[in-house]
């Protein structure tokens, strides 16, 4: 299912905000729950679009609209409160270097040797030009003032639009892929953008974009060799030591064209593990079930007995 109307979002993600990645503490042993939700209130003489609150706060627009579903886009309404999505389980991999798990645009960094981790929104690649999904590679080489060589495939999609694309775009502030690149594989890229907008969306030919002042602090900071792991997914779960068991849902990623034109939900993988994680003893399966359809992209304590909580208007 399309997040929202690409053409019409574009058309008015005129302003952004640089903001830099959300550092969260790691979490004790047996812990991957980490941060909490804020509500901030729309200033009245609101004039900014709602990508402008979701950079503010560390945010994709995906982020944003799967907390505040009723929120407008173009123009959030004066006085009205949106909740900041910056409670989340971290996902259940190795905690080093770098993970991308496309289906919540969310980029996670482990710097070595500390007890952080810094999480970044991002942008991936289109319908039909996919963002590597389940890949393990390692940053290649980093590049400041990047060139962008669009390929024949890119050129000619510009050319249907009466755009015409030079073999190669210098590096610059004109340039798409932004000010700095950290190269992933041979074939795949970390970096900025010229656009503000972006981030949280499907627009890219597969690269993974970032915010400026984002793809900044991972230029000065990741090195070169660093383990990279891209994964697809889009529900997490955790049971905490305190035995309390959460979930966090994201809108799956569509699989083909038709999914992605269509406006039903795409189908959750219902994985056997997940399933009796959700289905398990101690489990509140009425707010499980509401959290899988809700979708809300936060952390919902499904335990049993666990107290209503708030999940965004």
């Amino acid at each position: 299912m399309r997040r929202f109307n690409l053409l019409c979002v574009l058309s008015v993600l005129l302003t952004s905000q640089s903001a830099l990645a959300v550092s969260y503490p790691l979490p004790p042993e047996g812990s991957r729950l980490v941060g909490s939700t804020q509500t901030i209130t729309v200033p009245h003489d609101n004039k900014l679009p709602l990508e402008a609150f979701a950079a503010r706060y560390g945010q994709g627009l995906s982020n944003m609209l799967e907390a505040n579903p009723g929120a407008d886009v173009y123009l959030p309404r004066s006085g009205s409160t949106l909740v900041v999505p910056q409670q989340l389980i971290l996902p259940d991999t190795v905690r080093e270097g770098i993970i991308i798990n496309v289906a919540e645009m969310r980029l996670y960094y482990y710097p070595p040797g500390g007890n952080t981790v810094q999480v970044l929104p991002i942008g991936i690649g289109q319908a039909g030009r996919e963002t590597p999904r389940n890949w393990v590679t390692a940053v290649e080489r980093k590049q400041e003032g990047p060139t962008w060589v669009p390929t024949a495939n890119t050129r000619r999609e510009y050319a249907k639009e009466g755009k015409t694309l030079p073999a190669m775009v210098p590096a610059g502030p004109e340039n798409p892929m932004g000010l700095y690149a950290i190269y992933i594989g041979r074939l795949y890229a970390i970096h900025g953008t010229n656009a503000n907008f972006g981030i949280g969306l499907r627009v890219s030919q597969g690269c993974i974009r970032l915010r400026n002042d984002d793809i900044k602090y991972l230029f000065d900071n990741v090195p070169v060799g660093t383990r990279v792991q891209v994964i697809d997914r889009p529900v997490k779960y955790t049971t905490e030591p305190d035995g309390k068991r959460w979930v966090e849902v994201h809108e799956p990623l569509s699989r083909n064209r038709a999914e992605f034109e269509s406006d039903r939900k795409v189908p959750l993988p219902m994985t056997p593990e997940l399933r009796n994680f959700v289905q398990g003893s101690g489990v509140d399966v009425y707010r499980a079930d509401a959290a899988l359809e809700r979708r809300s992209g936060m952390p919902v304590n499904i335990s049993s007995g666990a107290l209503p909580r708030q999940t965004g208007s």
